[in-house]
């Protein structure tokens, strides 16, 4: 079960950390929160690994850095789309992304079926339309779901390429530097609020630092194939997070949309590990 429990622990800690996020927003702008997180995690990540700048490739640096911006852009459309809608939504339209990733890497009919669930899912959030939602806010989640599967495709590319978490912290920086012209043109004195900086700090361990540690540690122990079923479960964490800390309650049509897109979820990562096992 100390697997199970780690990956839990970590989607815990990156949706309430999202969450507090939401709540910092006022104060330093989404493009702040995004600024303030990032450089903060990778301050963090390189005091912790110390990575290694010689030795690497031109195609070594060109992965992380496209892992970069692709966790810079995901992070950046994810709290621009968390200003507008609501967490539970946000989240479960960004997941769309890998849902769509693992559809396309399968290429099984039984997907399409999926694929089919989770698009009756996003229309009864939308209530028809999105007639209901911000459909910018929308669309910034959409993005982010985007980036989101970018982000996974050069994670596991950077993995390879690097040792430890070393390509991590080294993407990270990336993704802040191109982050902070952003947040300094919206926020700028802002940033440097002690009080601020404390919360993006918080955001920084909550949503990042923490939650990649307790994956790390139950990647070691737990099956990938396991460990993406449960990540599929973020959207309801998400939505949870978003009642207790931001008073955002989900009507019963919500919440049915949302366990229709982690019912595809599952049913894509499990129809893609039948095939692995038949293979």
């Amino acid at each position: 079960m100390t697997p199970i429990v780690l990956v839990v622990a970590g989607g815990l800690s990156v949706q309430f950390g999202s969450a507090v996020a939401a709540l910092l927003m006022p104060k330093a702008g989404a493009l702040g929160v995004v600024t303030l997180r990032l450089a903060a995690a990778a301050l963090i990540l390189l005091v912790i690994c110390r990575p290694k700048l010689r030795g690497h490739s031109r195609a070594d640096w060109g992965t992380v850095l496209a892992f970069g911006v692709a966790m810079g852009g995901m992070n950046t459309l994810f709290y621009q789309a968390l200003d507008r809608i609501p967490l539970g939504i946000a989240v479960t339209l960004e997941v769309l992304g890998p849902l769509a990733l693992s559809v396309f890497a399968s290429r099984r009919l039984i997907n399409l079926v999926w694929a089919g669930l989770a698009l009756v899912g996003v229309v009864l959030l939308g209530g028809g339309g999105f007639d209901r939602l911000d459909p910018v806010g929308a669309a910034y989640a959409l993005g982010a779901g985007a980036m989101w599967a970018a982000y996974i495709v050069f994670s596991a590319r950077t993995g390879r390429r690097f040792p430890q978490a070393d390509g991590l912290a080294l993407a990270m920086v990336v993704a802040a530097v191109l982050s902070l012209p952003l947040g300094i043109i919206e926020s700028g004195a802002k940033l440097a609020v002690p009080s601020t900086v404390a919360l993006g700090a918080a955001v920084a361990l909550l949503s990042s630092v923490l939650p990649y540690t307790l994956e790390l540690m139950a990647l070691r122990r737990l099956p990938a194939p396991t460990f993406a079923v449960m990540m599929s479960l973020e959207p309801a964490i998400a939505a949870g997070a978003g009642f207790l800390i931001l008073d955002q309650a989900l009507s019963a049509t919500d919440a049915l949309a949302i366990a229709l897109v982690i019912g595809a979820s599952v049913g894509a990562v499990r129809s893609r590990t039948g095939r692995r096992r038949e293979g």
